[in-house]
């Protein structure tokens, strides 16, 4: 592999902005894309202060309800570095798609509203991450509001996530006194003037907190109160340990607001130094090392339909493990066994595309989709033929019978359904023994019904009919020769099968579960789909 390629790699940094709703993860997105130069003023996700919208959030829906519904990948370049950011959406009612969006990330930065403390979804979130080992970042946000008290917060991220934290900086003061935060290991304090709330950089300034200028800059009570609290955590809190942050044992905490742009600078330049370039992947002949595997591999985890209205599209984005890309190569594409071209190449900001000729091992990029890919898909040039590990489907949780209110446009109904089920948002079933004319979905999240109602009304100009089901537990068949007409169930069971026309069962009751297995004599029931 060639020096070039290497430095490349090197200067990669991938990762995943992960939250509950509404703790600042888009702001803080665009705040990181200020510094990098991507763009010159911030919309306030809200739009109050500015008209716009988050740059990340592309949908119609998304732009309507302030909310991120699909994962966005941006990326910009900062300092020497290249890196990709992938904006996931923090609703619970989205989660797969940061689930699968985490399996593409080499680390995560996690968002917490400093009045709140840890959220429920960012435990779900969390458990992934620990799962994977990826390192994990805090951003304590919106310090320019009343916080809990910073021994509370970082208990808490202790407690509630099971890991340990290093607090890299700390706040003096929140809400209207906050006014800055203390560097622990240069043991200085960062003031920020105003930045026109939020939407230009801002200036930093630095003093030493033994200069005598400091007793003007923060009152007596608040340097008294910070010399007790450094104190305690000195005494009491945990060491930086890279190792341990490398592992995803510890988690360095920063504290600001992504609002008004106070300590994103600070954070990012931290955080670039302690995360790592990409790192080895796990596939079916062992790990592929990006410094030492020379061929293009890369892996699907993520497919987008109708990003742009006018054309129609699909695309697949793909996390590069290793080697180099280039526009229009030809790759082998494991799953489909054969070769493909992939052609127009491009790198997003939310709905603004750029075609590009090259990209590295660790780099996100979307190709145009034929209909060919599916989400865990393996790509490479290698002439020793491997696949990455796959990425689990996750149960759904809600189901409901779904038919068009036009019978006349039955092509575009099993058109759109298809091609939003193949992006993974959400699962389709048919009823055991029957056709596409009684479809039934099913969700990981409820907001998920709307986002599908809505996108087939926007985009491929059908009407639904929704009724809900009482189902709530799906299980994948896993035995080979199951005879579905002969398995005895329970009155609240439904035999259905998936797009694959693999069998599947759903139950109302959990109970039923264990029931069915004891009537079926070796039935082996699995709550993930392969």
């Amino acid at each position: 592999m060639s020096n070039d390629i290497k430095n490349e790699i090197k200067k990669r940094r991938t990762f995943a902005i992960i939250s509950h709703p509404d703790a600042g993860k888009t702001t803080l997105t665009e705040k990181f894309l200020l510094y990098g130069g991507a763009i010159n003023t911030a919309g306030s996700v809200k739009g109050k202060a500015t008209s716009k919208h988050a740059v990340s959030d592309w949908m119609e829906i998304e732009k309507e309800r302030g909310i991120s519904v699909t994962s966005s990948v941006l990326q910009f370049n900062y300092d020497g570095y290249c890196i990709n950011i992938l904006d996931t959406p923090g609703h619970q009612d989205f989660s797969e798609d940061t689930y699968r969006t985490l399996m593409a990330a080499d680390s995560a930065v996690m968002v917490i509203d400093a009045s709140k403390g840890v959220e429920a979804q960012t435990r779900k979130l969390f458990k992934v991450c620990t799962m994977r080992h990826i390192p994990i970042f805090t951003f304590i946000n919106k310090m320019d509001r009343e916080a809990m008290d910073t021994f509370e917060l970082l208990d808490d991220i202790e407690h509630e996530l099971g890991i340990a934290t290093c607090p890299v900086n700390w706040p003096i003061g929140s809400g209207k006194n906050f006014k800055g935060v203390y560097d622990r290991r240069e043991k200085e304090v960062e003031l920020f003037s105003d930045t026109k709330k939020g939407t230009t950089q801002g200036e930093v300034r630095k003093v030493k907190f033994n200069d005598p200028e400091i007793a003007w800059l923060i009152d007596d009570s608040q340097r008294v109160q910070l010399e007790e609290e450094i104190e305690l955590q000195d005494g009491a809190g945990a060491e930086f340990d890279q190792e341990l942050v490398s592992r995803g044992e510890l988690s360095p905490v920063f504290f600001g607001s992504a609002l008004t742009n106070f300590g994103v600078e600070t954070f990012l330049q931290h955080f670039l130094k302690m995360t790592s370039s990409p790192l080895p992947r796990k596939a079916d002949k062992g790990e592929i090392d990006p410094m030492e595997e020379p061929d293009f591999s890369a892996f699907v985890f993520k497919i987008q339909a109708n990003m742009n209205k006018a054309h129609r599209d699909r695309i697949a984005f793909m996390r590069i493990c290793s080697g180099e890309f280039e526009a229009g190569m030809e790759v082998y594409h494991m799953q489909g066994g054969r070769k493909v071209r992939l052609s127009q190449p491009q790198q997003m900001m939310a709905s603004e595309r750029k075609i590009i000729d090259k990209a590295y091992g660790g780099d996100i990029i979307g190709v145009f989709d034929p209909g060919i890919f599916s989400i865990g898909d393996t790509l490479t040039t290698s002439g020793e033929r491997f696949a990455y590990e796959g990425i689990p489907t996750f149960a759904p949780e809600h189901f409901a019978r779904v038919r068009q209110v036009d019978t006349m446009k039955r092509k575009q109904f099993i058109k759109g359904i298809s091609q939003i089920a193949q992006e993974g948002a959400i699962q389709i079933f048919q009823e055991y023994n029957t056709g596409m004319e009684e479809i039934i979905v099913g969700v990981v999240g409820v907001l998920q019904f709307d986002v599908l109602k809505y996108r087939l009304e926007n985009e491929y100009n059908v009407e639904i009919r929704m009724d809900s089901l009482p189902y709530e537990y799906i299980r994948w068949i896993e035995n080979e020769d199951v005879d579905l007409a002969k398995l005895v169930g329970t009155s609240d069971m439904k035999k259905v099968k998936d797009l694959r026309d693999r069998p599947l069962l759903l139950f109302v009751n959990e109970w039923s579960i264990r029931m069915t297995q004891e009537r079926n004599e070796g039935l082996v029931l699995s709550e993930f789909g392969r």
